[in-house]
């Protein structure tokens, strides 16, 4: 028999597994809703694929480098096709090691999906499954080694309780990347790029904000007060971040938005990941109104460059987890289950978080450009400029999110001939590709 579990500790994390794992949808809701209404499937699409693609490459090899016995920089194939992932308890903790493995396989998913916002509404879907199973194995698994998984940051001292490196820098350096090297969308800089549903968005928002309860909350990998103080904290960082941006809005343009405001919860989010499980509740409130200054003007300026980050993924996430993690150094506290931070008189943490965002950005940036160069020699990076004026619902997916009801079947020519549409797979195109 198995060894008996901790009750209570293992249900928490079943909760919290839950939770992070609907984070996936809520995050395609997000974007969804912030894209044009003849993207929204592929939009939709990019980040529920990261659900299968690298859920699976996660089960097959990405824990075992993650996670695996190893050296400082990669973990070894102990994990391998889940071998030896079973129900005895994680060495040292309370839950069984195949619940672990769960649970940080929900964190590979979200960070792949997350660098979708970027190239949205133009690259290829091929190109973009073929590149997510390659980050995950040759960026993710490594950066979570060394962080979690007993690799050199962890061993140096380097803080980060959920993520802000692992996840938000990774995401937000990859986003960079990708949105320079797929190049911006037809127009971009002459016209507006309008969300076609803010409401949607801003219920995606809403249930990240839900699901991100069990991204930080859970990593405690226990009921305990560490998982109280990072639950707590992940609920009052964004209500400075949002107080923060509507400020700043009110301050420029006398109104606030509700993308802004949409945006500001997410920016909270990020900035209190790397820091919850080590500093006070008032330190929370501060890292979440400080974050969301650098985070606003990192995306006003943005908009007045050649970069289409298209969702602001590097404004949001890449900024975000950045300063949050350097902020974990200043405020963290003894007194909060973290070591001396500088405002307790010891700069060296700051320092090292400092240390730990220039590795994982640089590592991330070189690897992302590799696999992306790698990718665009065998399948092209971008759609057709057809697909992409007529939308690359239809051309990626062949089918459309929204319809005008009258069923009419119309082919674009850049659909293969074979792929003519039948009774039982039509081929429905936009109502502007049937105007035509």
């Amino acid at each position: 028999m198995p060894p008996a579990l901790n009750a209570p500790d293992t249900l928490f994390v079943l909760l919290s597994t839950a939770l992070v794992l609907l984070m996936t949808p809520a995050l395609a809701l997000f974007y969804g809703g912030l894209v044009r209404a003849k993207s929204i499937l592929n939009t939709m699409m990019m980040s529920l694929v990261a659900v299968g693609v690298v859920g699976l490459l996660w089960a097959l090899l990405g824990y075992s480098l993650a996670f695996g016995t190893g050296g400082t920089l990669l973990g070894d194939l102990s994990f391998a096709l889940m071998n030896g992932i079973g129900l005895e308890l994680r060495e040292g903790g309370t839950i069984p090691n195949l619940l672990f493995f769960a649970y940080q396989g929900t964190f590979a998913i979200i960070t792949a999906a997350l660098i979708s916002g970027a190239i949205v509404e133009r690259m290829r879907f091929s190109a973009y499954v073929l590149f997510l199973g390659a980050w995950t194995l040759l960026v993710y698994s490594p950066v979570a080694h060394w962080v979690w998984g007993g690799g050199w940051m962890g061993k140096l001292g380097i803080l980060d309780f959920a993520g802000g490196t692992v996840v938000h820098i990774t995401a937000g350096t990859a986003a960079w990347v990708a949105a320079l090297m797929v190049g911006p969308r037809r127009d971009y800089g002459r016209q507006a790029f309008l969300p076609h549903n803010v409401p949607m968005m801003l219920t995606g928002a809403a249930l990240l904000w839900f699901g991100w309860v069990g991204f930080n909350g859970g990593s405690a990998l226990a009921v305990n007060g560490t998982a109280v103080q990072a639950t707590v904290n992940t609920i009052l960082a964004p209500f400075a971040a949002m107080a923060m941006w509507m400020a700043l809005e009110y301050w420029r343009t006398g109104r606030a938005t509700a993308v802004g405001a949409g945006t500001a919860l997410v920016v909270g989010l990020v900035a209190i990941t790397p820091a919850c499980g080590f500093v006070s509740p008032r330190a929370a409130l501060a890292i979440g109104a400080l974050t969301a200054i650098p985070c606003h003007l990192v995306i006003l300026y943005r908009v007045r460059t050649r970069l289409d980050d298209s969702l602001d993924v590097l404004g949001a996430h890449g900024t975000g987890g950045a300063v949050g993690a350097l902020l974990t150094g200043v405020f963290t506290s003894t007194a909060w289950g973290g070591p001396a931070g500088l405002l307790e008189g010891a700069p060296m943490q700051l320092g090292l978080q400092a240390l730990g965002v220039a590795v994982a950005a640089a590592w991330t940036a070189v690897a992302t450009w590799a696999i992306l160069f790698v990718i665009g020699k065998v399948v092209p990076l971008r759609v057709t400029a057809r697909d992409e004026a007529a939308g690359v619902d239809v051309g990626e997916h062949g089918e459309e999110g929204y319809t005008d009801g009258e069923g009419a079947i119309l082919v674009l020519e850049s659909v293969t001939p074979a792929l003519a549409p039948t009774a039982t797979h039509p081929i429905v195109t936009t109502p502007l590709a049937r105007s035509a």
